[in-house]
């Protein structure tokens, strides 16, 4: 059984077991730093540890909106295993630096630097998985670890930090974290990659930052997943945020009901996770996410029902379940509206937009919930998400065509580029299937492909055009 099972998967190929384990590993390493980091505070801040720890988080997604796109702009002129080794060395050496805090700016120093380069690391290393998995339906399943690697991170971290507490300090967690990333870069190094051609494209320094994020927000799949992200951080915000003031508050609950609240929501995560890929064999992308969406929903709309301790679980198991329905499949869509030399800036752009969602979702539930109470706010959140369901609906075309007929006018330009689809001009001097750079002209024509966003594709093509 075990061997049938192996035999369909991706941990058949080796570079993906490689590089599951090396995320694997710095999740867990991650998790611990989570803990530690909370202890930390308490000892700076003592009862305004909770001030404290909001305020990292703020930092933490600031750097994740601000930096990820700088470095998805420039990944493609960089050597993408060396660019990953390095982030995780530099974000070994930064955590190493946690014990020797005394004030809580230098944390909140620490944890901007940190997360600077976890914004560089997780989108390039997001875009690396699809090189390795082409076949889209070893790359579903892959999404679907990964869905589960985060949540177990979120269930079993918190349990592993406990069991190291009993034998040192949570200093030691942050030596800890430190030797998993170590590990990772490790894993990392010694995982044979496909080489990427050379990528270039037109513009200055702002058009490399800004094309992702461009590009992103030219393609309508992608505006329906940002809507649908916006969906997701108002649902897990809820959860985050509030359930602890709901169960202990309103329902006089205790610290296992908190716990148990969480792992409802983790485990109706980790169970959509694993259906996904078996359900995108029978119907799209689009019906999956958006009925997730409508899960979520409905979910938190639950919370305004006021649940007592016993119907509580269902509710945040709902949630949980939408979520990932949602999460799971977005690295399809993002993968499948990139050139390939271009995923790094998609899954950076993505990176970012989904973080910068959470950075307004946040502060929103929190807010909300200290001035008109958990089941008002569960009902304005609930009613936000099934909006963004509609608005997501709306967006995303209900034929969404991979292959678009279009038309290119003449243009003439230069950039690096081999000659192909796009360029098939005549010259002796130079190997046509080696990248070379040279003022061109592009004749105009129609054709049809499978069409992205990129220097030759500026505009997404209205249907008939």
């Amino acid at each position: 059984m075990i061997e049938q099972i192996f035999a369909t998967s991706p941990l058949r190929n080796a570079a993906f077991r490689k590089l599951f384990s090396a995320q694997v590993i710095a999740l867990a390493g991650t998790g611990l730093t989570t803990v530690a980091l909370t202890l930390l505070a308490y000892d700076l801040a003592q009862e305004n540890a909770g001030i404290v720890l909001g305020t990292a988080l703020a930092f933490k997604m600031l750097a994740y909106v601000v930096f990820s796109p700088v470095v998805g702009g420039f990944a493609h002129r960089l050597p993408r295993k060396e660019l990953l080794v390095s982030l995780d060395i530099v974000r070994a050496g930064v955590v190493l630096l946690m014990p020797f805090v005394t004030a809580v700016w230098q944390i909140y120093a620490l944890i901007f630097l940190l997360n600077l380069f976890s914004a560089g690391f997780k989108p390039v290393f997001a875009a690396t998985i699809p090189d390795i998995l082409p076949d889209e339906c070893d790359y579903t399943k892959a999404l679907s670890y990964s869905r589960l690697a985060y949540d177990l991170e979120n269930l079993l971290s918190p349990m592993l930090a406990g069991i190291a507490l009993l034998f040192f300090s949570y200093t030691g967690l942050f030596v800890a974290n430190s030797g998993a990333f170590l590990i990772s870069a490790v894993l990392i190094l010694i995982t044979g990659m496909p080489v990427t051609k050379p990528q270039d494209r037109l513009g200055g320094i702002w058009a490399q930052i800004s094309f992702g994020v461009v590009a992103y927000m030219k393609t309508p799949r992608l505006r329906a997943l940002l809507t649908l992200y916006l969906a997701v951080s108002s649902a897990s915000a809820m959860v985050i945020v509030n359930t602890v003031v709901y169960v202990k508050e309103n329902l006089g609950g205790a610290d296992t009901q908190v716990a148990m609240a969480f792992a409802a929501a983790g485990f109706g995560s980790m169970l959509a996770a694993l259906s996904v890929p078996k359900i995108l064999n029978a119907v799209s992308d689009r019906l999956v996410m958006l009925t997730g969406a409508v899960v979520m929903g409905v979910g938190v709309l639950g919370i305004s029902s006021a649940p007592d301790l016993s119907s509580m679980l269902p509710v945040w198991f709902c949630i949980g379940l939408g979520w990932s329905l949602v999460q799971t499949p977005a690295g399809r869509l993002v993968n499948r509206s990139a050139a390939p030399g271009d995923r790094a800036a998609y899954f950076s752009a993505q990176f970012a937009l989904s973080h910068a969602a959470w950075l307004v979702a946040y502060p929103i539930a929190g807010q909300l919930g200290a001035y008109f109470g958990i089941t008002t706010t569960a009902l304005i959140m609930g009613s936000a998400i099934l909006v963004f369901a509609g608005l997501a609906a709306l967006v995303w075309p209900r034929a969404d065509e991979v292959e678009i007929e279009h038309k290119h006018d003449p243009v003439d330009h230069g950039h690096l580029h081999t000659h192909g689809q796009h360029h098939h001009h005549n010259h002796d001097d130079v190997d046509h299937d080696k990248p070379h750079n040279h003022p061109h002209h592009h004749e105009g024509m129609r054709h049809a492909h499978v069409f992205v966003i990129d220097d030759h594709h500026q505009t997404w093509p209205s249907p008939g055009c």
